[in-house]
């Protein structure tokens, strides 16, 4: 069987801290996501630029965040979800393996918070995965409203017999999410919860990866203080098996 490693990681934009005591993580954030050996990482609250983070740090990437951070051989694929006064931020997906096609819907439910989501398309080992990266918001009614947009993108966009992977930081605690998602016949890892917030000492999971067409295999949260040091979340990686590909289609 042929296996794929995913990771979701809400990086929180490179920067750890508040005012002057602010760090920037983004060096050890590329670090720990070659460390992850995902075939996929799925990264939210990425920066493309911020001019006055830009001026604050001196080590500041001259690449965008999804570029810098992709180990090498990966391709990186960013799409903006909100535009601030400095810059603007958005999800990524890093691919070990080649990037078919890729687009971008805008699921923001009120002006007060801009979201989106990252469609990838991915060739794993001759298997055509797709791969759909979100951030929802935190109204609870948003998050209803985004989940069933989503699926209705999901419905319009993705073979129904395709394998496909719903991953990202949900933001909901509770069974809201969960149980919209096995609607549409996606699934996260069912029994122990996996706690991704606040990353120092995680209470809640916020993040997750539901999967349709491929076999759940094992699932893990890095623990410690080099984890929450660089991000208020914990990463999430779970490895899944991949359909048997017809040798025909070789």
């Amino acid at each position: 069987m042929n296996i794929v490693r995913v990771a979701t990681y809400n990086i929180h934009k490179g920067v750890q801290g508040l005012g002057p005591r602010r760090r920037l993580e983004i060096h050890n954030l590329g670090h720990a996501v070659e460390q992850f050996d995902a075939d996929i990482v799925c990264l939210q609250e990425v920066r493309k630029l911020h001019r006055r983070e830009e001026q604050h740090f001196t080590r500041w990437p001259d690449l965008p965040q999804a570029e810098f951070l992709a180990p090498e051989g990966y391709e990186a694929v960013y799409r903006t979800n909100a535009f601030t006064r400095h810059g603007e931020h958005g999800n990524a997906v890093l691919s070990r393996w080649p990037v078919v096609t890729h687009q971008h819907e805008d699921i923001s439910d009120h002006r007060f918070e801009q979201r989106g989501l990252l469609h990838v398309e991915v060739m794993v080992h001759g298997c055509s995965v797709h791969v759909v990266v979100v951030h929802l918001g935190l109204i609870r009614s948003s998050r209803t409203r985004q989940v069933a947009q989503m699926q209705r993108f999901i419905e319009r966009e993705v073979p129904a017999a395709a394998p496909l992977l719903v991953a990202g930081d949900f933001n909901d605690w509770g069974a809201l999410v969960q149980r919209a998602l096995s609607a549409s016949h996606l699934r996260a890892f069912e029994g122990q919860q996996h706690p991704t917030f606040p990353a120092r000492l995680p209470l809640v999971q916020l993040d997750y990866v539901y999967a349709r067409g491929l076999t759940p295999l094992a699932v893990h949260v890095p623990h410690g203080h080099i984890w929450w040091r660089m991000s208020d979340h914990l990463p999430l990686i779970a490895e899944f098996g991949l359909p048997q590909v017809p040798s025909s289609t070789l």
